[in-house]
Parts: C-alpha cells; sequence; structure tokens
C-alpha cells in the first residue's frame, strides 16, 4: 500500500502546477463583512435565508460538524461525483462526472472518468488526488460519517492526468455510490499545517461549484455566497445567496417585511404557529441527515456488564425523552423507531414498539449485578454507581437531554454527572480514549444503511494494508454474532432488509443504543417572492437547490 501511495503521490497528485510546490496553501476565505451595495451599481438578485446559526467547523464527513450550514455551504460549494435525486436514490452529476461505473467483478473495482473541465475555484484540476485524499481520511480518522465503505477499499489509481480514477476493493459494495461525495482540494490540505480537526474549521480554502464564498463572517452571523465566475457549467440566474444567523422571532419579523424570502430553523410548536401567522408564508418540514440517540457504551468500565446496561436502559423513559426533545415540532412526527434507517428514508421500517421504562426491572437487575441500594444510591463493593454523560457543547437538544437523562436516572437512584467537551473533542477523542459512560450524540446517514448499519454497530478491525487500526464506532461496541450478518449487507450478500429483521433484536437485546427522534427543521418561504425554494433532495439540504432559485419581484 506504501509503494502504491507513493505512485500515487507521484505520478497522479502532481497533475498541476499548483500541486507540486513549496508554496504554502492560499488563506482560507477571509472573514469580511459583506460588500455594500450602492445604488448606482448594477442591481443584485438575491435571496436572503434566515437560520439559527452559521457556527464554524464546516467538514461534512466530520461527526462533529454536523449541521444545517455545513449541509447548505457542503452542497454547493464541494463536488460529488453522485448527489441524491428526488427520490433520495444517488444520481450521477453530469456537472462533474463523465462517467462512474463497475468495471472489473475481481477485484471488484469502479472507474471514475471526471470531466476535463471540472475544477476547483484556484483553477486546479478536480482529479484522483482528491479521491486519494478523502480515503486516507475516512480509514483513519475517529469522527467521521460512515467510514465503513471506505474501509473496504485496497487501492486508488489514476491515469489520464488524474481525470481517470480507479477504485479497487477488497469486496465488492454495492453501496459504492454512497463514497466520495463532498471531496476536498487535497492540493491544498494533504500537506497543510495542523490536523483533520483542522480540515474546514473556518471556511474553505477553494470551492468547486456554481456559487463560491464572498465573505463568511461567522462573528457577525453572516454567509455571502455569489455566483462563480470560475464554474464550467451553466451559471447560476442568482447573483448571490445570503445566509443571515437570526432569533425566531427575528426570523418572522423579516419574512414579514420581505427583507428575507426564506427562513430554516429547528422549530417547536410555538415556531410553527409564529409562522403560521404570517401572511403569504408557507412551511414545508425538512428532515437532516441526523438521528438523536442515546449510546449506553460497553467501552466504559461502569457499564461493560450488558445486565448494567439493561439496568440503566430501563431507568430511562423514552417516551418522555423524545417528548422533551421534540417540544412539540416537526420533529416529533419523526420518532425515530429503527436503530438503522432514518424515518425519513427509504426502506425504514420500526422495530422498537415499547417504552423503555421499567422501574422494577432497573432495580432487579442492579440487585443481580451485585448491586446494593442505599439512601446515597447504589454501591457495589463500597464504589457508588456514578455515570458520565456526554454531549457536545452548546449543541441542541443533545446538552437537554443529557440532563434530562440525568433527572431520570436520580429518580432510579442512579447518580450522574453530565460533561459537554467541544464536539471535536467528544468526537475525536473523549468517545475514543476515556471512559464516558452515555453519549447523547446524532447517528448520520450518509445515504447507504448498509454502511451505516457497519459503522454504527460493526467491528472496526484493521486497514486493508493492516497498516493503522480502524478506529471503533462510537459506542466501543464489537458482537463478532453479529458481524458476519453485517459484512453481508455490505458486501450484498444479503438483503438489508432481511439482515436488520435479524440483526436490530440483537442490537437491542444488548443495550447500547436508544435512538429517540429525525432532527426536522422548519422551512418558511415567500413564494410570492421567490421560486424553486423547497425542501431539497431528501438528506441533501434546503441549498441544494440553489441553483435554480429565482426572485420573482426583481
Amino acid at each position: 500500500m506504501r509503494r502504491l501511495g507513493g505512485v500515487l503521490a507521484a505520478a497522479v497528485l502532481c497533475t498541476t502546477a499548483a500541486a507540486c510546490t513549496n508554496a504554502p496553501p492560499p488563506p482560507l476565505v477571509p472573514k469580511t463583512e459583506a460588500p455594500v451595495i450602492t445604488t448606482t451599481g448594477p442591481k443584485v438578485t438575491e435571496i436572503v435565508v434566515g437560520v439559527d446559526d452559521v457556527a464554524g467547523g464546516y467538514n461534512p464527513h466530520s461527526l462533529a460538524a454536523q449541521s444545517p450550514i455545513t449541509t447548505a455551504l457542503s452542497s454547493l460549494l464541494l463536488p460529488s461525483p453522485f448527489r441524491p435525486g428526488n427520490d433520495g436514490a444517488p444520481q450521477l452529476d453530469r456537472n462533474l462526472m463523465v462517467s462512474a461505473k463497475v468495471t472489473k467483478a475481481e477485484p471488484f473495482t469502479v472507474t471514475y472518468t471526471i470531466r476535463k473541465d471540472a475544477s476547483w475555484s484556484d483553477s486546479a484540476p478536480i482529479a484522483a488526488e482528491d479521491f486519494y485524499y478523502l480515503w486516507q481520511r475516512m480509514r483513519t480518522e475517529p469522527g467521521v460519517v460512515d467510514p465503513a465503505g471506505y474501509r473496504l477499499i485496497n487501492n486508488i489509481s489514476a491515469r489520464e492526468g488524474g481525470k481517470v480514477v480507479e477504485v479497487a476493493f477488497g469486496k465488492p459494495f454495492p453501496g459504492w455510490r454512497s463514497l466520495f461525495s463532498n471531496l476536498l482540494p487535497a492540493h491544498l490540505l494533504k500537506d497543510a499545517p495542523g490536523t483533520w480537526s483542522n480540515v474546514l474549521a473556518t471556511g474553505f480554502p477553494a470551492t468547486a461549484g456554481p456559487f463560491q464564498v464572498r465573505s463568511l463572517d461567522e462573528p457577525r452571523g453572516e454567509v455571502v455566497l455569489e455566483r462563480s465566475d470560475r464554474y464550467w457549467e451553466v451559471p447560476t440566474t442568482l447573483d448571490r445567496v445570503v445566509i443571515r444567523r437570526a432569533t425566531h422571532s427575528q426570523m418572522a419579523e423579516s419574512l414579514s417585511k420581505g427583507d428575507n424570502q426564506a427562513a430554516l430553523l429547528r422549530a417547536d410548536a410555538a415556531d410553527v404557529n409564529l409562522l403560521k401567522t404570517i401572511e403569504q408564508v408557507t412551511t414545508q418540514p425538512v428532515p437532516r441527515n441526523e438521528v438523536v440517540q442515546v449510546l449506553l457504551r460497553p467501552a466504559s468500565t461502569q457499564l461493560k456488564d450488558v445486565k448494567v446496561r439493561k439496568a440503566v436502559l430501563a431507568a430511562l423513559d423514552r417516551e418522555a425523552l423524545i417528548a422533551s426533545g421534540t417540544q412539540s415540532g416537526p420533529s416529533a412526527s419523526f420518532r425515530a423507531d429503527s436503530y438503522v434507517v432514518p424515518p425519513s428514508r427509504a426502506g425504514y421500517a420500526k422495530s422498537i414498539t415499547a417504552n423503555t421504562l421499567d422501574a422494577a426491572l432497573s432495580d432487579q437487575l442492579l440487585t443481580e449485578s451485585g448491586f446494593v441500594k442505599s439512601a446515597g444510591g447504589w454501591q457495589k463493593d463500597g464504589k457508588p454507581l456514578k455515570l458520565r454523560i456526554a454531549a457536545p457543547e452548546k449543541s441542541e437538544p443533545y446538552v437537554s437531554l443529557a440532563n434530562r437523562i440525568k433527572v431520570q436516572l436520580k429518580d432510579r437512584g442512579i447518580d450522574s454527572e453530565v460533561v459537554t467537551p467541544t464536539a471535536e473533542d467528544l468526537f475525536s477523542k473523549e468517545l475514543v480514549e476515556s471512559n464516558l459512560d452515555i453519549a447523547v450524540v446524532p447517528r448520520v446517514d450518509a445515504g447507504d444503511s448498509a454502511a451505516a448499519l457497519a459503522s454504527e454497530f460493526g467491528c472496526a478491525g484493521d486497514a486493508p494494508d493492516g497498516a493503522t487500526p480502524s478506529p471503533g464506532n462510537p459506542a466501543g461496541f464489537c458482537d463478532p454474532a453479529l458481524q458476519s450478518d453485517i459484512d453481508a449487507a455490505l458486501n450484498g450478500k444479503a438483503l438489508l432488509s432481511d439482515v436488520l429483521a435479524r440483526v436490530e433484536p440483537l442490537i437491542a437485546a444488548q443495550a447500547v443504543s436508544v435512538p429517540l427522534f429525525q432532527v426536522v427543521d422548519l422551512l418558511g418561504v415567500l413564494p410570492t417572492m421567490v421560486s424553486g425554494v423547497g425542501t431539497g433532495a431528501p438528506l441533501a439540504g434546503v441549498l441544494s437547490d440553489a441553483p435554480e432559485w429565482r426572485r420573482l419581484d426583481k
């Protein structure tokens, strides 16, 4: 593998002068204020979208960076060989690709042919090095989204100046179309100082699409995207898209005045009613690719015993957690009653039919596990049972739910504390190195449910070349008895629906995961002012259709 990597580096990665110089990478997009539009210049056609936040961390491959703004920006600024169609199925993006198809059965090989005119905003071509860089990072970095498919790849080679990419797998992978979405500019990132956690932390060093970043001002809460002069395909009808942070009341006011033409917010029942009062505003739910889940981690010392995990599970009131987290907003209609497939995706089937709360069972299981209940709580061998509950800092509904879990556990005499590390520390360090017992975190869907099953509940094993052990899943869970079924779904030897019917009851019996609900935002639009602004393709985000948006009043 090292020799093949060297060949690729020498023969492919130097396809442009920019990729083979020692010059430092160009600075990230400056955090400048939005430009002032003068009345003497040409009239600018723009659409303004209100959002909850534009917080930094825009790497769509990092669990720590998941947010509507990350999804929005990556869908417009980063290239993908396949994009979800209206039915959610991946479709070849012919704005980027000439073709992508399986060209060999043994070894299972997929050949991608990239358009010769497809390039990054700094004029470097989109090429094999971008595929190679993403593969290397996704198979070895902790806290990435659905790495299982990338770990099946044995080698990436290139021809025709890097525009033809051959990806050889160790095993068949029917879900290969879900790979290599949101490619990153390898020529700027592979030798840049810092680590994977710094990739797209504050902006985009280069983009490739119909829009480019005019300004990204996180403190001010505004991102301005404008039509890209370097885009090789049909230009957008809009000059500019402005994404602006605001409170929910501010969004409602801006919509009522026409200052904003759309708003995307995580809404509760009051917010739903608020938007309904605005004349001419239409609303639609927009499911994120994000399911809220509670992980009871077998990797922790306190919860390594399945009987203790079952006792803690029986102390939790899942119904109350769902009600608390959704606040009767759009997410309330998207209960996650499956351990793998999100409610909004094809193939979703309920496997959870009852509440988790069973106070008598919880007490019984703890007693059977050697714990004794006293006025101070549960103890075993003189040591108290105290659990550490983690949620990503300042991230809702995760922090609120972690605190609600603490209250529920206290009601059963189980002591606990809530810790809120930064999202980056939580996924890249705390869930890898430390002894967290419970984690309230997102399960992110990257497009292939078989890969999601393997990534969330499979045993990681070693990288294909044996050089680097692959990081474990966030729960620290591995059951060899399940692995053959998980591998069969991943490699296409068995239907996913059949595998889930066998595996999900076994996952439930292990008391590892408590899925709650899919996070669903609310989109408000002024159809008298704009057309084409809708929910976007499933799990692709509202801004995925922005190249087709139009202003009607200008």
